[in-house]
């Protein structure tokens, strides 16, 4: 019998029946897929230790005007610079109303009146949601903005470490977040407690709020029915995304400033940190599905991997859920909390230049894309900050991809394994395990792992294969195309 390739396509396909993952990769953890061959994610090692003492959502990466380059990391209660050489400075204001580090819904067990409801029937979305605080930060020159909605004041760090940041004079209060436009306007997202309004200072002037003839500050009051989520600037607009829609803000100069116009409905933010901006649009996670903005309207990103996000996503933890760009690999990450876990344990991956998706499991709560350093920075749940992207170190975790079913033929053969030919760089650093079954639903029999020779002797019998190839710790290798070497068997 001749050589029969094993031709799975790059990507993850995670949704439907088992078989409707047939002859793809169904699972997989810390690969990626490039140049025609599977590969392995970059590791990462430590940075920084105890950037903040609650785990942080949100970071930033900026560069002074004097070269020196800074980190700042927010938490429930605190707001951490980091220079270049991992000295931590504290720099939360006196006086900041701290926030939560999980968030908080009354829906669930003990949150409504006894003896109403059935058991194991999730209650109806009627209770009230206190979403786990998050950060917005941004830059102004080389100054740092920040703001928390817990606290609702926009916060000016001005890069001295004996100072503490401090509110912005003549800022408006109890706002969800910020954003520096394009044009050096300083956003303040959800201005004085309306969830619907966008206050915008003078341009380069962030002192000045009050509308004048003399100035260009201003206010517009979105018309959505959703309250404000972020802002992000994008291609010649600014992105505002609500929880039920998207507008942009684009710069028409005085008298008007800025013009506002709905690009988007039923398409709302999941989490004010789960968007990302590339050069190729702006890509979010909404509560049932991916969304991108490239201009012209929003459109919904098709997902292989829905049923792995949220068929099994804590819905109460969502508000942790976030997102970055790791721009060297065109790939757009997002980062969630699973139905069995209640801080952020994994990811899903959107290729946006290839088109496919990928999934893993990975503890981080916030991140910042390379740029300003050479790799991203990641942090984990307890604040440890990490460099991303490098070596090939994952603190034990072995990158791994299993396929779906693989039938043989038409599905109604037996067919026996006995070589298989591997397509992969360096031999030695994988191994391949393959299971087998002779019935959709029967009992599944694991052969191997074996270790990759040219040729290497394996044998197994079955209807339908699955394979799991494993990469080693440490080593930098690549996957192509394998074959197996199978003749015609039976069920003895």
């Amino acid at each position: 019998m001749p050589l029969v390739p094993l031709d799975i396509p790059p990507g993850v396909v995670s949704n439907g029946t088992d078989f409707s993952a047939e002859g793809r990769w169904l699972d997989a953890n810390l690969v990626r897929w490039k140049d025609g061959s599977l590969r392995p994610v970059r590791g990462w090692r430590t940075r920084v230790e105890d950037v903040t003492a609650n785990p942080a959502r949100g970071g930033i990466a900026w560069e002074a005007n004097d070269g020196s380059r800074w980190l700042a990391f927010g938490s429930s209660n605190e707001l951490s610079a980091v220079a270049t050489d991992g000295t931590v400075t504290d720099i939360t204001p006196a006086g900041l109303t701290a926030g939560i580090v999980d968030a908080e819904v009354n829906t669930g067990f003990s949150g409504g009146t006894y003896g109403t409801g059935f058991y194991g029937v999730s209650r109806p979305d009627t209770g009230n949601y206190s979403e786990a605080t998050t950060w917005s930060l941004d830059v102004w020159g080389e100054y740092l903005l920040a703001c928390s909605p817990a606290d609702g004041q926009i916060l000016e760090w001005q890069l001295n470490v004996l100072n503490d940041a401090a509110a912005v004079t003549n800022a408006p209060t109890s706002c969800l977040g910020l954003v520096v436009t394009e044009e050096r306007f300083v956003f303040a997202l959800g201005a004085g407690g309306n969830p619907r309004k966008i206050q915008w200072c003078d341009r380069e002037d962030n002192t000045t709020w009050t509308p004048a003839g003399t100035n260009e500050a201003g206010d517009y009051e979105l018309q959505t029915p959703g309250q404000i989520m972020a802002g992000v600037r994008t291609r010649g607009e600014t992105l505002i995304l609500t929880d039920a829609d998207a507008h942009t803000a684009t710069y028409v100069g005085p008298p008007f400033v800025y013009g506002f116009q709905r690009v988007g409905s039923q398409c709302g933010l999941a989490a004010r940190k789960a968007v990302a901006s590339t050069d190729q649009g702006v890509f979010w996670m909404g509560v049932g599905g991916f969304f991108r903005y490239a201009g012209g309207a929003v459109e919904e990103v098709p997902c292989d991997v829905w049923d792995y996000v949220f068929k099994d996503i804590n819905t109460a933890q969502i508000s942790k859920s976030w997102a970055m760009h790791i721009g060297q690999h065109g790939e757009v990450w997002f980062f969630f909390v699973s139905s069995d876990a209640n801080e952020v344990d994994r990811y899903v991956v959107f290729d946006y230049k290839r088109g496919h998706w990928s999934i893993g499991q990975l503890a981080r709560s916030c991140g910042v894309e390379r740029g300003v350093f050479r790799t991203p920075i990641m942090t984990d749940t307890t604040s440890h900050a990490y460099d991303h992207e490098t070596g090939f170190n994952y603190d034990g975790s072995l990158p791994y991809v299993e396929s779906g079913p693989i039938k043989v033929g038409t599905g109604d053969a037996v067919i026996s394994a006995v070589q298989m030919l591997p397509d992969e760089l360096t031999q030695g650093e994988v191994t391949a395990t393959f299971r087998t079954r002779f019935f959709p639903n029967g009992e599944e029999r694991d052969y191997g792992p074996y270790s990759m020779a040219n040729p290497t002797d394996v044998r197994f019998t079955g209807r339908q294969i699955r394979m799991r190839v494993t990469g080693s710790e440490g080593n930098d290798w690549r996957v192509g195309q394998m074959r197996l070497d199978m003749v015609a068997g039976g069920r003895r």
